[in-house]
């Protein structure tokens, strides 16, 4: 929101354009607002006569997407935006890449050179300074190759100058490394910002919200807004998080009452996480009421809330229907009561199906009381068995309506292979897999009974997958698909 965050971001570009360090950490807890500031920091560099806005990446497990949290494709992405920006890097990128285009899929220390230090060196070291913003590095999967990012950061040359703001939770793997290095690290640890000054952005976050919601009379009071804004306690995503409960859309009369509930629901917790936790509880404990839900949809909700958190690629409602054997206007109409907490598109055919925020998924996977908490592994078991469906009635020989075996694949994916049947024909492995190796040794029985079906639904339609596999150029993940799903039913 524009007037907020101002002392941050005005530190961050300053730093952006006259510092002569490389590396801008800035950390903060979940929830704090990281990903905004990082976001409109790329808004204002974009603008800045004073340097070059390179590119952004942002990290993010609640997306369903696996390659926002695959740390070999941010070198990649970040080389892709620069060379949109400059014809000379571009030529030069382009030069690396006729030698070897497989460099996207090396290491990440093979990836720096020909994709970010070797092109750079086509530029002339009188070249404005050039900025990456990379956001949420916590959410990236492999801590491993996250430490040697940074340390290849770090110790990255050019003529050109080259600085990276990075944003991330101050996990132990990340203060660890290279990042806290103050010799090359500037470091600005959110918690310590004034917190008279993130109260008062808060407080124009709500006020300003509200105010925006009134359509008539107005139906709250001032000393409300300031319980929200205290009862935020710092965190902006308990601020939206709130606001996107009492505002439903569908129900403006509605929004005093729930308004009522909040401030009274988490104004009963203490620790540092409790409000965010109990505003989550209030969410899904309304959604599942009896006397609105009965025991059959409430499983449902769950089984469907469990996918959408374990989902590993962006899923359109469509798919997460056929998915789930759910007629999409019922499951719209049960995911609905979670507009606070789950995106849903307008379309059933827009991709864009997730958490609003990680932080929802830790809470009901993990810290979520007995009567709310969701096991992961229904969302796997659930999308493990949808991908086998799919695959087994949408599969069949020449799916591709080709009119001769000696003409190459269409260039573009038909219209008649559905985004459900393209995730399970690539996903239905990791599935399996996450489900059964995240079983306890109690439930023996359940790799045999997905070993039977893969002989039932998959084995049919091997061949058809990999013409599938072909026709969305990835028959070079098949074997490793394969090797997952032998290893997690053999």
């Amino acid at each position: 929101m524009p007037g907020t965050r101002a002392r941050v971001l005005t530190e961050c570009l300053e730093w952006a354009i006259a510092n002569m360090q490389k590396i801008y950490w800035l950390a903060g807890v979940a929830g704090i607002g990281k990903s905004s500031i990082a976001l409109t920091l790329c808004r204002m560099l974009r603008d800045e006569p004073g340097v070059l806005f390179g590119g952004g990446f942002f990290c993010s497990r609640s997306s369903g997407s696996i390659t926002q949290t695959d740390v070999r494709c941010i070198l990649p992405t970040l080389a892709r935006l620069l060379s949109g920006k400059s014809p000379e890097f571009a030529t030069a990128l382009a030069a690396q890449l006729g030698r070897s285009a497989r460099v996207v899929s090396k290491p990440i220390d093979e990836q720096i050179g020909p994709l970010l230090g070797m092109p750079l060196a086509a530029l002339s070291p009188s070249h404005p300074p050039i900025v990456f913003v990379i956001d949420a590095l916590d959410e990236l999967s492999d801590e491993g190759e996250l430490a040697q990012l940074l340390q290849l950061l770090a110790d990255f040359q050019s003529d050109v100058p080259v600085k990276f703001i990075l944003t991330s939770r101050p996990e132990m793997h990340i203060r660890r490394s290279t990042i806290i290095d103050r010799e090359h690290s500037t470091i600005l640890q959110l918690h310590t910002v004034d917190p008279e000054d993130v109260q008062n952005d808060i407080h124009t976050y709500i006020g300003r919200t509200l105010a925006e919601s009134v359509k008539g009379s107005i139906w709250y009071t001032g000393s409300e807004v300031d319980t929200l804004v205290r009862l935020s306690n710092g965190l902006f995503i308990f601020a939206s998080t709130a606001l996107r409960y009492i505002l439903d859309p569908e129900d403006d009369d509605g929004r005093s009452d729930r308004l009522v509930r909040v401030t009274s629901a988490v104004a009963q917790g203490s620790a540092a996480t409790s409000p965010l936790d109990t505003m989550y509880e209030l969410v899904i404990t309304e959604a599942s009421k009896s006397t609105t839900i009965d025991s059959t949809e409430l499983e449902r909700l769950k089984s469907n809330l469990a996918c959408i958190l374990t989902s590993r690629s962006p899923l359109t409602l469509q798919a997460l229907a056929d998915l789930t054997e759910v007629r999409p206007s019922r499951l719209r109409s049960s995911l609905r009561r979670l507009h606070a907490v789950v995106h849903l598109p307008v379309g059933d055919h827009v991709p864009g199906v997730h958490a609003v925020h990680v932080t929802f998924g830790d809470y009901l996977f993990g810290r979520a009381s007995d009567h709310i908490r969701i096991p992961q592994l229904i969302g796997h078991q659930a999308l493990a068995r949808g991908c086998l469906f799919v695959m087994n009635n949408g599969l069949h020989f020449n799916i591709s309506r080709s009119l001769s075996s000696y003409k190459e694949n269409p260039s573009t994916k038909p219209d008649n292979i559905s985004l459900a049947l393209e995730y399970a024909c690539v996903q239905w492995a990791h599935h399996i897999a996450a489900y059964v190796f995240g079983q306890s040794s109690s439930a023996a029985s359940d790799p045999l009974a997905f070993d039977i079906e893969i002989g039932q639904k998959f084995r049919p339609k091997f061949l058809a997958w990999l013409e599938m596999l072909s026709i969305l150029r990835k028959v070079g993940l098949g074997v490793g698909l394969l090797r997952v799903a032998g290893a997690a039913v053999s």
